[in-house]
């Protein structure tokens, strides 16, 4: 671009087919076919995915098919003090087809240019064939000056998706002490900031996608750095839209003659909701190896869970309950919180088993013996201040900067620093002895503060720098797993952190994801569609306790989005806290009804079709699970009297059934895949091949 004079366009197509074939750009250059307008100074190639166009400011606008989602924003940005240095005269470019040895073959643009302040900004863009929507981008800062930048921080994809009469829905895999909808309209006045530190001294950590979509089109970023990073992903409606950004925060002084980089971030634009990208970042972090474990076939057996009688139980109230678990369908039990003496020491309470371990062998082989799998709750990475644990080895205790100790405030305890390897030899070694020396098939690790932590400042430690106990959790995670199978192959990890937005760097080390503590059916739901998206297919995400869902009964959320079905409930006249755990005559029909339904379709190991319908726009909310050429549709609402559309028909005709009430609802095809449906909470449709 040497005429400055005028504004000019750089248009960096990236994204789509014939990625490997795109020719570098020049000056003059002709717009491709699929260019989305007729600029006349646009320039360069492009193709019916996202694309970027740069003027000559190297501000940016993203399209996505043809349409222009946003104006020119400054994209990119250092931040030095209360300013943002945001406008860099275009100096110049560079394409070049690549072929990554993992993520395969794309393209790399590189564009540079200089800012009034001497500041020398160089963008690296790249996409691949595989990962249509994606521009992963790593942006590095020079200071040509001979003046010493005191940066405060940078952002990256700072971008404002313009209004439509319809408003935008957010979907933020952040933590939020209030544990408010992972997914949520974007009202006028909505602020959310959702950083991927620590809301709290034990909630935090997050994954690092943050996505705003309006109907049809959507923005989302975040980062794809190895190891967990503290960045923020603020999302605000605005007078013109609704603005998107990844952004860091942390001071540094920068000499003259010395570089920033930041982050490797990226920028998707995607039709649809929050689950493609979901599944761009899963299938870009599956490539470097963090990926869904395989998991034992028992990890989509429902489950019954004993914390119905709280932490008081008595064992007989347990026991007694195992064969109606076992009649109604149930195949795990768990033993939750209350069977210890702390946390911390993990000795057992020996008012409940007074022989200890001896007793504790008995009890997982009277559950076994019942028809059921034993699993232990457990809340690792916590030391109560009357432990030994905590007396003998406050050399594990993670501190702050200023020698605090951090709370976990659930149990009164204090946090333990996942990157000391006295801390996680501790926790290895309790984990090998409940599964291999006491019986246990699985374990249930359970509380907000294992999620995320805050750095670590103990001196005993000596970390290299602070935030290795944040990247630490992840590790500490897979050593836990790779315990717990060393003693039994087929022994299943399942991780709640207790209403946090999963950290996903801890997951590859977890084989099962509950919807953790959900408020409502909608956060079963929302919750669902989000780690199915995350983790893939033959991953098991479980609804959690029906009885946190809307009436206490709502198992067809969790069944409608495959999630494994759970219930905490309790037998009448045995004492349970709470009387509406109990499992009356009539409920215990409709939990046998959901469990059978739940085994005869397996839903849980099935394709959950996410792509098909926008959990914000679509109204009946809507999903789908596909086994094979078998569609499982679930619909929601309040109540609905009218059609609705059946989505991701072959070419062939289908029968249509309700398979809640076995009713016959016709027929359909592609063509013709509309349905009358008057229903209340749920409607269920199975749609088979007659062809």
């Amino acid at each position: 671009m040497t005429d400055m004079n005028r504004r000019s366009v750089l248009k960096v197509a990236l994204g789509g087919a014939g990625l490997a074939a795109l020719p570098a750009v020049a000056m003059g250059a002709s717009p491709a076919a699929a260019a989305p307008n007729s600029d006349p100074d646009l320039v360069g190639v492009g193709d019916t995915s996202i694309t970027l166009e740069f003027d000559d400011q190297l501000r940016s606008r993203v399209a996505l098919e043809g349409v222009d989602l946003t104006r020119f924003d400054a994209g990119e940005a250092l931040l030095v003090g209360g300013k943002a240095i945001e406008a860099f005269a275009y100096r110049g470019h560079r394409t070049r087809g690549i072929r990554h040895p993992r993520h395969g073959a794309g393209v790399r643009v590189t564009i540079e240019g200089t800012s009034k302040e001497g500041v020398q900004k160089t963008v690296v863009l790249t996409s691949f064939e595989r990962l249509t929507g994606m521009i992963v981008m790593k942006v590095t800062y020079t200071n040509r000056s001979s003046t010493a930048l005191k940066v405060t921080g940078w952002r990256n994809g700072a971008h404002e998706l313009l209004e439509t009469p319809d408003g935008f829905y957010t979907f933020s895999g952040t933590t939020y002490t209030d544990r408010r909808d992972w997914v949520m309209p974007v009202n006028d006045g909505f602020v959310q900031e959702n950083s991927l530190g620590m809301d709290s001294s034990d909630y935090g950590g997050g994954t690092p996608l943050a996505t705003v979509w309006r109907r049809g089109a959507g923005l989302s970023v975040g980062h794809v750095e190895p190891v967990a990073t503290v960045l923020r992903m603020p999302v605000r409606k605005t007078d013109a839209g609704a603005s998107i950004a990844i952004q860091d925060d942390t001071a540094r002084t920068l000499k003259p003659g010395r570089r920033l980089s930041t982050d490797t971030t990226f920028l998707t634009a995607l039709p649809g909701d929050h689950f493609v990208p979901l599944q761009r970042y899963r299938d870009y972090m599956s490539d470097i190896g963090q990926r869904a474990p395989k998991v034992p076939a028992s990890a989509f057996e429902p489950i019954w869970c004993a914390w119905g009688y709280e932490r008081d139980f008595a064992i007989e109230q347990i026991t007694g309950a195992l064969p109606k678990a076992h009649e109604v369908g149930l195949r795990w039990a768990v033993l939750d919180d209350g069977w210890q003496s702390n946390e911390g020491d993990w000795d057992i309470n020996t008012a409940k088993f007074p022989r200890g371990e001896a007793d504790m062998r008995a009890f997982t082989k009277e559950i076994r013996d019942a028809g059921l799998r034993p699993r232990l709750w457990w809340a690792p990475l916590a030391a109560d201040p009357d432990s030994n644990l905590f007396r003998d080895r406050p050399d594990m205790l993670l501190l702050d900067r200023d020698g605090n100790k951090q709370d976990v405030t659930w149990w009164d305890a204090y946090t333990l620093c996942p990157a000391y390897q006295p801390t996680v030899d501790y926790f290895v070694e309790q984990a090998k002895r409940f599964i291999g020396d006491w019986g246990y098939e699985g374990l249930k690790i359970d509380g907000q503060h294992l999620n995320s932590v805050a750095p670590c400042y103990n001196p005993k430690h000596r970390h290299a720098r602070p935030e290795e106990s944040t990247e630490g959790v992840a590790l500490f995670w897979k050593a836990i797993h790779e315990a717990a199978h060393e003693a039994n192959p087929d022994a299943l990890v399942e991780l709640c952190p207790c209403g946090t937005a999963f950290a996903f760097h801890n997951l590859p080390y977890v084989d099962q994801y509950p919807s953790s503590d959900p408020e409502s059916s909608y956060q079963v739901r929302s919750k669902g569609k989000s780690m199915k998206a995350l983790m893939g297919a033959g991953s098991s995400y479980a609804g959690d306790h029906v009885e946190l869902s809307d009436g206490g009964n709502d198992f067809a959320s969790s069944y409608g989005v495959g999630a494994v079905l759970s219930t905490k409930f309790t037998l009448p006249g045995t004492g349970a806290p709470d009387k509406a755990t109990d499992l009356t005559p009539e409920k215990e029909v409709l939990w046998r009804k959901w469990v059978s339904l739940y085994e005869k379709n397996m839903l849980s190991t099935g394709e959950y079709r996410g792509e098909l319908y926008d959990i914000g726009f679509d109204k009946p909310e809507a999903h789908v699970v596909a086994k094979k050429r078998t569609l499982h549709y679930a619909f929601y609402a309040d109540q609905w009297d009218g059609t609705v559309e059946l989505r991701g028909l072959d070419r062939t005709r289908y029968r249509l059934t309700d398979p809640f009430t076995g009713k016959s609802l016709g027929t359909a095809t592609a063509q013709h895949n509309t349905v009358k449906l008057s229903f209340e909470r749920f409607q269920l449709i199975v749609a088979e091949p007659i062809d």
